[in-house]
């Protein structure tokens, strides 16, 4: 009877269930491809097969930009420390690392989340009018800049900050702000406080914001400038890039002429250049 007990509890044939890891790596790369960075990496952690598929090349090519060849010449140039033998993978973890250019000048990456070109350009890379004249600018050094510095006017009658920009912006539609603050931020004890000292004339008339492009497209806005002590992305305007096989020229302007008036105690930091769906996201800074 022994024996036939154990003959009834031993199974007649055995059952493997399939599992996530028994997926082709082929099959998970191609479904990679229609998913976002992050969640392409929060997969990666799954098992071995997902591991592999995400470091395919042809699912990171679908997230890098398509001219990013005319990007890694453009920032790197002839720059040795940009190995050029990276897998797609790689080429895109280091095109998100803000990378300077142009004198470091400039500095331009890659949204983590989305691939898009984010490009900014410091107060040292626009035209001031007066920048060198103590009496009206001068720099300063501050941690809340993503350049190390900006430039704090203290008074003018001439008010105008120009720049331009010669980039080859993958196709899409992109936003150009300034990000300014009135006022002069400090540390006094640990806290963070804000010297309204120089603050005049920026209520008596609007300041005017203008950009054109190499192809014909226009935008004007105006605004005043408000709320001291708070760093505030002023939005210029937007314009649309068709192509990713040539550079686009964008110039941009800020001014305030009116010279029955001084005005002063503005800091200029940077020029934001992002992709048109991050506006809502910095008006709310």
């Amino acid at each position: 009877m022994g024996s036939s007990l154990s003959l009834f509890l031993i199974p007649s044939h055995s059952t493997t269930v399939p599992g996530l890891g028994d997926l082709p790596e082929s099959c998970v790369a191609s479904v990679m491809v229609y998913l976002d960075p992050s969640e392409i990496c929060s997969l990666s952690m799954l098992n071995r097969a997902f591991r592999a598929a995400s470091s395919a090349d042809f699912v990171w090519e679908s997230k890098l930009p398509l001219n990013y060849g005319s990007l890694i010449d453009r920032v790197f140039g002839g720059d040795d420390n940009f190995d050029t033998n990276l897998c797609k993978r790689d080429i895109y973890a280091r095109l998100c690392r803000p990378s300077y250019f142009d004198g470091s000048t400039k500095k331009v990456w890659l949204d983590k989340g989305t691939g898009r070109v984010c490009l900014s350009i410091s107060a040292n890379g626009l035209a001031i009018t007066g920048i060198d004249d103590r009496r009206y600018w001068s720099r300063i050094e501050t941690d809340e800049s993503r350049f190390q510095s900006v430039a704090y006017l203290q008074q003018i009658w001439w008010f105008e900050v120009d720049g331009e920009v010669d980039f080859p912006f993958p196709a899409g539609s992109y936003s150009i702000f300034y990000r300014l603050q009135v006022g002069r931020a400090s540390r006094r004890f640990g806290r963070r406080i804000c010297n309204s000292e120089h603050v005049h004339g920026w209520d008596k008339k609007p300041v005017q914001f203008q950009l054109s492009t190499s192809d014909g497209q226009r935008a004007t806005t105006q605004c005043y400038m408000k709320e001291p002590g708070k760093w505030k992305y002023h939005h210029i305007g937007d314009f649309i890039v068709t192509g990713s096989n040539a550079t686009t020229k964008v110039k941009f302007s800020m001014t305030q002429i009116d010279c029955t008036h001084t005005k002063g105690g503005l800091c200029v930091d940077s020029v934001l250049i992002c992709p048109s769906e991050f506006t809502e996201r910095l008006k709310r800074f």
